[in-house]
């Protein structure tokens, strides 16, 4: 949006939400839009001024291909969003790394979106495993602008550190869909450790308290991809912890049928 003074802020972008609100609404490149603050803090679009819209303006087309790896987007019934299929999109390879390296995830300081970018193009990472083979490349990372012996040592101990994350930090940093921070908790409690979640059906899944058919289906798909147990078993070579503490089992079993 063009800037505007609004309850406080200038507002210079209002969320559009998906393309099923922008056809209900019929917002089109060009438009003179009203907007408020949701709750006063988001901006969102209430309705197009009709009276100021373009005559030559058009309805938004919806792209039937993703705009990066030009795969056919699928999407599903149920869904208002759309979805590149293509699981070795350039865009979906980068957006699974940085999801692994995000605070709520493995916290891995120093790995943001443009060195994410920087490492993909240099071909030290291929996928979100590969960040545990970068010590490996230190004198490589060092000839590459920017990249400073200290800066480097800083990145190369937020690995190592990140390797001590619990077991349901590590399953929400899959970036297994519908898999958010709190069913991983749920579900690394429930099987204690990846094996144990891979061996399991998606009806024994189902079965675990707040875990519905969408997230067992999800995981029990995860863990039948071949692709998906190869990253598993590189990733118990790296050292991470894929099962729970001794500890606390010993606890949640002190609780049991109570």
């Amino acid at each position: 949006l063009l800037p505007v003074f609004l309850a406080g802020s200038t507002i210079s972008r209002a969320t559009l939400h998906n393309f099923d609100e922008i056809k209900r609404k019929d917002i089109r490149e060009g438009d003179f839009v009203k907007i408020e603050k949701g709750g006063d803090v988001i901006p969102k679009v209430l309705e197009v001024i009709l009276n100021k819209r373009n005559k030559d303006s058009k309805p938004f087309k919806v792209p039937d291909r993703c705009p990066v790896c030009n795969t056919k987007l699928e999407k599903p019934e149920e869904e208002v969003y759309y979805y590149c299929p293509n699981y070795n999109c350039p865009a979906q390879v980068q957006g699974r790394i940085e999801h692994f390296v995000h605070r709520n995830a493995m916290e891995i300081e120093g790995l943001g979106e443009s060195i994410i970018e920087i490492f993909l193009k240099n071909g030290f990472l291929k996928n979100y495993t590969d960040i545990y083979d970068l010590h490996l490349k230190k004198d490589e990372i060092l000839k590459l602008e920017r990249f400073g012996e200290k800066s480097v040592d800083n990145l190369l101990a937020a690995i190592e550190e990140s390797k001590q994350k619990p077991f349901d930090k590590v399953l929400f940093a899959l970036g297994i869909r519908h898999v958010g921070e709190r069913s991983a908790k749920i579900l690394a409690k429930s099987f204690i450790s990846i094996d144990n979640l891979m061996n399991a059906t998606e009806k024994e899944i189902q079965e675990v308290h707040e875990i519905g058919p969408k997230i067992a289906q999800s995981v029990s798909a995860f863990f039948k991809d071949k692709t998906n147990i190869s990253f598993i078993e590189k990733l118990k070579a790296s050292g991470l912890k894929l099962e729970s503490e001794k500890s606390l089992i010993k606890e949640n079993e002190s609780f049991k049928n109570k």
